[in-house]
Formats: structure tokens, sequence, C-alpha cells
């Protein structure tokens, strides 16, 4: 029933929010449950949505055993769409108004040690060029603390190697400055020596940049998929013994709770993640807190 209004709604978020494809992947997937749903109820109609029809999908997900924060992001996707539909005239009123958030569980970020991030690094096999590639990718992801959809976007270009900074591009498209650590600079440029001596007729040298073409490739050549860098580290999370619960995402967890434990200020951490608001940075103070909480309660003689 509102496959063809989903279509346009996924096509303005991709153009004017610039949305990342997994993103819009997953607005498609909710909105489409949604539709099914609203099938199976005999709802003809959008405007016969109402408070009492998405408590009832609510009810729906739940006994499907979704976590909260699935839910919620499910709603949030609908929810969206319904102030979509009353801006182009589909609708006049917003049935969600009617709907309480959901509240949800507040979860930790997972993240390494300094230990298991040293563990981690050493484990790449440094003598061939996909060892090199992993390698590079992990220094990066932990010394800049990008998004993995920012880190397989990056281009040759978009790295200073004089200058240790890299350009991001991150949500929404909003383009910022990274510092990048000399360990991840020496990496990178070993990785692009060992790809460019694979092809003969390159004769670029590691720091040389070419235009457009990007900086982590695929054994086919092609740039390397979000997924396929999740697979990477899962392969050695199994060599090392680390916590398999680790994602990429972890690095970025890892890269801010680690700045804040040497001291580094929330304004200047909110910066380097990319973060609109200063809410979305201050988990980390918790984390950090929790810990010294941790410290304390071990070691205190009187605690």
């Amino acid at each position: 029933m509102i496959e063809k209004l989903t279509i346009e709604f996924i096509a303005k978020l991709e153009h004017e929010k610039g949305y990342s494809e997994h993103t819009l992947r997953a607005y498609h997937k909710d909105l489409s449950q949604f539709d099914t749903f609203l099938g199976d109820e005999k709802c003809s109609s959008l405007k016969r949505v109402n408070h009492l029809l998405l408590r009832k999908f609510l009810a729906v997900l739940r006994t499907n055993n979704y976590s909260k924060t699935t839910i919620a992001r499910k709603l949030a996707s609908i929810r969206s769409f319904f102030k979509y539909l009353i801006q182009v005239g589909e609708l006049v009123s917003n049935p969600f108004e009617a709907l309480r958030t959901l509240k949800q569980d507040k979860k930790l970020p997972h993240f390494l040690s300094i230990g298991d991030v040293d563990v981690l690094l050493k484990t790449p096999d440094c003598s061939n060029s996909m060892g090199l590639r992993d390698l590079a990718m992990l220094e990066t992801l932990y010394s800049t603390g990008i998004r993995v959809s920012e880190l397989v976007n990056l281009g040759e270009e978009d790295i200073d190697f004089f200058g240790g900074m890299i350009k991001v591009t991150g949500k929404g498209k909003k383009e910022r400055l990274v510092p990048i650590g000399s360990h991840a600079v020496k990496a990178i440029k070993e990785y692009l020596d060992s790809r460019s001596k694979r092809k003969k007729d390159e004769k670029k040298k590691a720091g040389q940049i070419s235009k457009n073409k990007p900086l982590f490739l695929n054994k086919y050549g092609n740039r390397l998929t979000a997924r396929s860098v999740a697979r990477t580290l899962d392969k050695y999370l199994k060599m090392s013994g680390i916590n398999l619960l680790t994602s990429p995402h972890t690095f970025r967890h890892s890269f801010a709770t680690h700045l804040l434990d040497k001291g580094a200020d929330l304004r200047s951490v909110q910066e380097l993640l990319g973060h609109s608001n200063l809410s979305t940075t201050q988990v980390y103070t918790h984390v950090t807190t929790e810990r010294l909480k941790s410290v304390y309660e071990k070691s205190h003689p009187r605690k």
C-alpha cells in the first residue's frame, strides 16, 4: 500500500539528507514490515492509521522478541515517514503524537582496553599486501575514531601525510578534518607501497596519491565494504582471542574512552567523532566514571 510513497521518501533521505546505503536499507526494511502489518490488519488507507493501530504494531514487535533498541529504531523510521507524509500533503495529522516514546535501557558502549588494542594490532600478517591493508584499516579506525562507513569511503586524496590529517565525510555528507597518528600514517604508506608494487605499470610511491581512488581495496581492486571490514575484524578477533562482541564500531568507542581517560575534554572528543549534539558524546563520561568506580571498589581499603 505504501511502497510508492516509501520509495519517494527514501529518495528524499538520500538526496537531501545524504544518508548512507546501510541507513536507507534499514528505513526501507522497517517501512516494508509496517506495510505488511497494515495489510494483515486490512488497513487500506494511511488516514485510518491511529495510535491504537500503532500500539498493536508495537505489541507485534514485542511478541517477535525484538530488542528495545530495534523497536525504537523501527518506530523512529515510521515516525519520520509520517512526518514526510504531512509535509507532502498526504496526511493532515500525525498519529505518533499520541504514542509515547519507548523507554530504552541505557547500555554503556563496549570498548577495548589499551592492552587488547595492542594485541589486535599485532595480529595481521604484514608479509603480504592484504595483511598490510588490514593493519592500516585497524590502525586508522583506532587512531581517528571514524565510523566504518567513513573508513570505506576514504580516498587516497583524503590523506594528508605531511600534515597528519584526514578529510572525513560523515553523516549528511558533512566533511570534517580529523588528526591521524604516526602509526596509522606509517601503516597506510606501507600498504600503498605494497599495492603499487603489485601493479608493475604503476610507478607511484607511498605518499603520492591518485584522484578519486579508494584508499582501501578488496582483492579484486574494488572499494572495500563495511561488511568486509567487519568480517576481517572477526578473523583477527578469533586469532587473538579477544572478545568476539567487538565490532568495527568498538574502535570508535575505544578511541573516545581512551582519550577521555587521558584527560581530553568532551567538546574536543565531540568534534573528533563528528557528533552533532554533545549529549551523544556524554555517554563516554559514564564509561570512564564506571571504570573509576570499579577501580575504587577493588582498591580502597575502606570502600
